[in-house]
């Protein structure tokens, strides 16, 4: 089975915080690394050092998408926090069904949140792609 993971984090949130993040949500559902096909996220974070970092470090394609685009997507968890500072009721969950074309059905991971010991926010949504 393949996955899509989507992501969202505080700004500056260091690689160690995001990999943690990911790791905790792919363990708790049995995945692997090797089964995520894709990482999305909003488009405002397309600069996000720590984001591109994760992208790379596991070689996984990372999808952008705008705030209009993701505020469209229904979701189990929207958050006025995340309206507020983003535009759209939810970054991580719209993002990984956008990516997977796909809904609430295929949610294996809601919103896995995480705070580092930094003090940083991630959150991780996994979405199973459908086969073929």
């Amino acid at each position: 089975m393949q996955v899509v993971l989507g992501m969202g984090c505080d700004r500056n949130t260091p690689l160690k915080t995001l990999m943690t993040a990911v790791e905790l949500a792919l363990t708790g559902q049995d995945l692997l690394h090797a089964q995520v096909s894709l990482m999305a996220t909003i488009d405002k974070k397309n600069d996000e050092a720590g984001l591109l970092e994760l992208a790379r470090h596991y070689n996984w394609p990372l999808q952008f998408y705008t705030a209009e685009q993701l505020a469209a997507v229904e979701v189990p968890n929207p958050s006025a926090v995340v309206m507020k500072y983003m535009g759209t009721p939810a970054v991580a969950e719209a993002a990984a069904m956008l990516a997977a074309n796909t809904g609430i059905e295929d949610l294996m991971v809601e919103k896995f949140k995480y705070r580092g010991e930094d003090g940083r926010n991630a959150t991780v949504s996994i979405v199973r792609l459908r086969d073929e």
